[in-house]
């Protein structure tokens, strides 16, 4: 048994650093640095609740590649209790490319084909859900299947919906069965007013991280609370920020904090991540450093 059971995606990352996010035209770039890392939303969380000391426990999908065996690999030797389920064909994939000013362009390389039984997946999950204090759902196509696997135990879920747009219909499972929602603010004109809305649909609290300006969240008696980023020396890259932020508040939540405790150990924890290579400083030990920084 585990406090918190993770589904969702980790990926094997090419992350390109920038000056500048490139114009849209043709034209040559030079990278600042550029190496290959875990990625992926779950693999994140996962990373960041094991850096606290928190039990916890990540469902995955790779593929038959050598892709897939990284991420198993890194996974492994970074000491996260995880199953990673070996689907045909290749694993997830993405090159970003960011800045130090925390923009990012994500873009999607490859994802598995999910060639999967969703009742034979449910059933291996099943006694691990049924146990968790809490389960983090991310945006997949297969844990879109599997939900509602909490049956009406809303209060467990939590999901993370990134830079939503507020009508994208493939979000709607996961924001209809979770109590826990997290999201940035990129996607939506006036993210406070649907925090609000989603406090309206049942969930329990709502989270909109809004990088260097903190984040701010509506508790169900549609209270506002706000917390400022953590102050950080220097930031060496802005991938998995969001990540560890829910990471953190819901460590804190599990042990009793309120909103505005939980939105202060978020922030200190997503400062940790701004301070790796990787998604996690869990990972500085087990990863080959990045190529240095160099002036073409």
């Amino acid at each position: 048994m585990v406090d918190v059971e993770v589904l969702g995606p980790a990926s094997w990352n090419t992350l390109i650093h920038l000056d500048e996010l490139p114009e849209p035209r043709s034209q040559t770039v030079f990278a600042r640095a550029t190496f290959e890392t875990l990625g992926g939303t779950s693999a994140g969380k996962a990373l960041h609740l094991a850096e606290l000391g928190r039990s916890s426990h990540l469902t995955t999908l790779v593929g038959s590649d050598a892709a897939g065996r990284s991420v198993v690999d890194a996974l492994s030797r970074a000491g996260i209790d995880h199953d990673a389920i070996t689907v045909a064909g290749a694993s997830e994939r993405h090159a970003n490319l960011l800045t130090e000013r925390g923009e990012r362009v994500s873009i999607y390389l490859s994802v598995p084909e999910a060639d999967l039984e969703p009742a034979v997946v449910a059933s291996r999950l099943a006694a691990r859900v049924h146990d968790a204090r809490a389960v983090v759902v991310d945006l997949a196509g297969w844990t879109r299947e599997l939900v509602t696997l909490t049956g009406s135990r809303r209060d467990l879920v939590w999901t993370d919906l990134h830079d939503y747009d507020g009508r994208a219909r493939f979000h709607r499972p996961f924001i209809e069965s979770a109590a826990h929602v997290f999201m940035n603010a990129d996607g939506l004109d006036a993210p406070g007013d649907f925090m609000h809305e989603l406090v309206d649909g049942g969930a329990s609290v709502v989270v909109c991280t809004l990088g260097a300006e903190g984040a701010r969240a509506v508790d169900a008696e549609h209270r506002e609370w706000q917390v400022a980023a953590a102050p950080v020396e220097r930031i060496v890259d802005t991938n998995g920020a969001g990540d560890a932020f829910l990471a953190g508040f819901l460590d804190a939540t599990l042990d009793g904090a309120d909103v505005g405790t939980a939105l202060s150990a978020g922030a200190g924890q997503a400062a940790r991540a701004l301070t790796s290579w990787h998604l996690s400083p869990l990972l500085d030990d087990v990863r080959d450093d990045p190529v240095a920084e160099r002036t073409p």
